[in-house]
């Protein structure tokens, strides 16, 4: 079903289904949407229509699902809420329990589920690839890697044409270190605090989240830089992001410089001159920081900040494992935000709307650079199916105008959640991109201070109560992370938002008892 139709569905059962309803009216681009209407102190949201029927859940029960877990998978506690969710059946932005229930996934499986989950398109070709040929590695070739590679390569300029296909984000960053030593004959690799880029042994050194640091070492080489974040960090004013939303802090800065932007230039240099070599291997970062709660920096930092590095010898790779792909609206990529071009992409998670497969896109002299000096085989990578499920993504996006999609609705839902920062003293900062939101929370406006774990955690729970999924993030897990796929509609952002005031409403209510 294409996305302009599920539009109007949803704006015919808008208009029809609820006295509270508010009656739907075009946007610009004729897509509809309602107004929020608002809320009463202890209204549930009404949950907006999906045209889709899960299956009667069969498998295995809720407490052996429990015991299997604790007996035989990791211990490592990673699952949201108390009483995990055990998720069944999945369809576009929504997603169902095994009792039925159903929730709009605003997080989509941690920025990967694209173009919606089980896209029809996309089922049918990998059911069909699934009928022909999965896996052959790469000593013979097959056509479906040759496709996905002249679409994929059509899409980033030049000179960033040759690619190596892999499995996951972890190893794609972990080959771009391989890859700007290999180049540069240097070691020292610069990446921002507050920066994830994967869990792998090598990566890890790149990593700069301390529940992701070990006491053992790991990724040698690497040296953590300060993160021009302008809403918690030492800088930041009132017109520094590429943003419909800017922070709540004040500056003096003429539009078209800005001070933040500058302070945390010279914090990068300092850097250069005492904690690397005087020539480097390279750096890298996300265009957004991600894991770190959708931080943003200033607007034209990274222009400098990569100028600062090649200087140096160093190469300069963009992350593009949760940025990449059309989320951020405006540009297909996200180094293109930044008025940039690196030598060296990674990219993953959205590149097959959740099936294992990532990329990473160089010049052909880095390439070569790296075949000199090691024999580089995956033998997963580029497999058959990956790329089928590769290619059909990238057509989706472009026939379902996804990326445009992302520009208007995210934009909508930016403005939408700065209109609560304005009314609730705990939402400190609205920020982000597309459809790629970072919501932080605050003991007050005036500390900044993160709010307390179990607070943060009662909203969150109170969400997924009224049947909207959010993810987390930031040092202390104070930010709520959005990152829907690119096919939601402006109606599930009105539910999403007051699904969230309502949230906020009972935890103020909580704290006055």
């Amino acid at each position: 079903m294409t996305l302009a139709w599920r539009h109007l569905l949803r704006a015919l059962y808008l208009e029809t289904s609820t006295p509270r309803t508010p009656k739907t009216r075009p946007s610009p681009k004729g897509a509809f949407w309602t107004s929020v209407a608002k809320l009463g102190l202890h209204t549930k949201p009404s949950m907006p229509p999906c045209d889709f029927t899960p299956e009667r859940y069969q498998s295995l029960a809720y407490d052996r699902v429990l015991e299997i877990h604790k007996q035989h998978l990791s211990p490592v506690l990673t699952p949201y809420f108390s009483e995990p969710l055990l998720l069944h059946q999945g369809h576009m932005e929504w997603l169902f329990d095994y009792e039925g229930n159903r929730y709009l996934d605003f997080f989509s499986g941690i920025v990967t589920v694209s173009v919606g989950h089980c896209h029809p398109k996309v089922n049918a070709v990998a059911q069909k690839q699934l009928g022909r040929l999965w896996h052959t590695s790469a000593v013979f070739f097959h056509p479906p890697i040759h496709e996905y590679a002249e679409k994929l390569s059509a899409l980033l300029p030049e000179p960033l044409k040759v690619i190596f296909l892999l499995n996951s984000g972890s190893e794609a960053n972990d080959l771009a270190m391989l890859m700007a030593r290999a180049h540069t004959n240097n070691t020292d690799i610069i990446s921002f605090r507050g920066a994830y880029h994967g869990c792998s042994p090598y990566t890890l050194g790149l990593t700069n989240v301390g529940f992701y640091k070990m006491e053992l070492p790991s990724g040698m080489g690497c040296q953590s830089t300060m993160c021009p974040d302008v809403f918690c960090g030492p800088w930041g004013g009132s017109h520094c992001r590429d943003s419909p939303v800017q922070t709540i802090r004040k500056c003096s800065c003429a539009p078209d410089c800005c001070q933040a932007k500058d302070q945390y230039i010279e914090q990068f240099k300092d850097t250069l001159s005492t904690s690397v070599a005087k020539s480097i291997a390279g750096f890298f970062a996300e265009p957004i920081q991600g894991v770190n709660g959708v931080v943003q920096y200033p607007k034209g930092f990274l222009k400098e900040a990569f100028e600062l590095v090649r200087e140096r010898g160093g190469v300069c790779v963009a992350d593009e494992v949760q940025t990449g792909f059309g989320r951020l609206g405006s540009h297909f990529w996200g180094f293109q935000t930044h008025g940039v071009l690196p030598d060296i992409v990674t990219m993953a998670k959205g590149i097959g709307n959740g099936f294992p497969m990532a990329a990473v896109v160089t010049t052909p002299e880095i390439a070569k650079s790296l075949a000199k000096r090691l024999l580089h085989f995956n033998t997963f990578g580029g497999n058959p199916m990956a790329c089928a499920i590769g290619s059909s993504v990238l057509e989706v996006i472009k026939e379902e105008n996804l990326q445009e999609n992302s520009q208007e609705v995210g934009t909508y839902m930016l403005l939408k959640f700065a209109k609560l920062r304005d009314e609730f003293e705990i939402v400190g900062d609205v920020r982000g991109k597309g459809l790629m939101i970072g919501i932080e929370m605050v003991k007050d406006k005036t500390s900044r201070q993160p709010l307390p774990r179990e607070e943060v955690n009662q909203i969150h729970q109170d969400c997924k109560r009224m049947g909207l999924l959010i993810g987390r993030g930031g040092t202390f897990s104070q930010t709520f992370r959005i990152a829907p796929s690119m096919c939601i509609t402006k109606p599930e952002v009105d539910f999403a938002v007051e699904v969230f005031r309502s949230a906020l409403i009972q935890h103020m209510e909580s704290q006055a008892k």
